[in-house]
């Protein structure tokens, strides 16, 4: 166990950092991409890390389980146990302490902790697009807001860094009211937060509203001193904040829903903690297998069937939620599959069929 905890450590901090820098890197171009506040962009990183802490602290168990079985064999240990009496059967016994807290540590973070950061991720991310995209105004650049209902174009911005208030001018919009084309220039704008409604406006000044085109016979030019563009309605942000997905619900709330994607969903958490028993079983297997073929071949074969595990369980969850399988059969028949996998690998290993024939 001590060695099995010492090269868990080891592999978890190598394989966190590759991913977690990875994560760094993507959540900051994406940032940039869709004008996320820059103070979001710790809180959406941590998010990440909080999601992916379960894969990682999966297959870093594997690892290590496999490499300290390794290292009795290599040091000869194993053999002398063997002898003793002590096969894969007791090593499996001797882990499960370690593994049980790992199992423990995992179902806390898929039931409870994953979900909650999952939404408050979406919360931001809907913020940050919904809300607060308007506040990341660029100088000289057309601009998209109310999903391309309005077209924006400003030559000088100025206060920048405020999101409660900025001023701009040289204006040009292109937007609908009433269903009918709008262009809109003014000398000036400013946009602020009505506090009442929490709607945010554009208030424009000195400017002119062309309704229709130059060609239509029903144009109407209006010349304006003060005019305000509603931008975000303020009921819109209250019904985002209420948006949760799927993958954001409690996992009380699923266990009593009998809709098919939170039926998968709930079947996936459980399955996490599910998996780390079934891989720890084949972590012992797989350590002695690279006794005989060298220390890499185990750890080959442990990536590839736990990169196998967790797609045949990601695709019955999707098939789940398409409706395209029974939830009595779900998910389960994956670890039913690779347990049944590791009892035939236990079975050749120690010669069980063979003694019975």
């Amino acid at each position: 166990m001590r060695n099995t905890l010492v090269i868990l450590s080891a592999v978890f901090i190598v394989i966190s950092l590759v991913v977690f820098g990875n994560q760094l890197v993507v959540v900051v171009k994406e940032s940039l991409e869709e004008g996320i506040p820059v103070k979001d962009l710790l809180p959406l990183v941590g998010f990440n890390m909080i999601r992916d802490i379960v894969p990682i602290l999966s297959l870093s168990l594997l690892l290590a389980i496999i490499l300290s079985i390794n290292k009795l064999y290599k040091n000869s240990e194993a053999v002398i146990m063997n002898s003793l009496g002590l096969n894969n059967k007791h090593f499996m016994v001797f882990i499960q302490p370690l593994v049980i807290v790992i199992v423990i540590v995992i179902v806390i973070l898929t039931t409870v902790v994953v979900p909650w950061s999952k939404q408050q991720k979406d919360l931001i991310i809907n913020h940050s697009k919904n809300i607060s995209k308007f506040s990341f105004i660029k100088e000289r650049e057309f601009q998209e807001f109310k999903n391309g209902d309005i077209i924006f174009f400003a030559s000088k911005v100025s206060n920048f860094n405020n999101s409660k208030e900025q001023n701009m001018e040289g204006i040009f919009i292109y937007t609908f009211i009433n269903n009918e084309p709008v262009i809109i220039l003014a000398k000036q704008a400013k946009k602020y937060t009505n506090l009442n409604t929490n709607s945010v406006y554009l208030r424009l000044k000195n400017g002119t509203n062309y309704h229709g085109f130059i060609l239509d016979t029903k144009k109407k030019i209006l010349n304006f001193n003060l005019y305000d563009i509603q931008i975000i309605d303020g009921n819109m942000k209250k019904l985002i904040s209420k948006v949760i997905k799927v993958e954001s619900k409690s996992t009380f709330e699923l266990f009593f829903s009998r809709k098919l994607t939170e039926i998968a969903e709930f079947q996936w958490r459980i399955s996490q903690p599910l998996s780390i028993l079934i891989l720890s079983a084949l972590g012992v297997l797989l350590g002695r297998t690279s006794q005989n073929g060298g220390r890499n071949l185990g750890v080959l074969i442990g990536v590839v069937v736990f990169i196998l595990y967790n797609n045949a369980l990601l695709i019955s969850k999707s098939v789940l939620e398409r409706g395209e399988s029974l939830p009595i059969i779900g998910l389960w028949w994956v670890h039913l599959v690779m347990l049944l996998l590791i009892f035939i690998f236990y079975s050749i290993r120690n010669r069980i069929f063979t003694n019975f024939f």
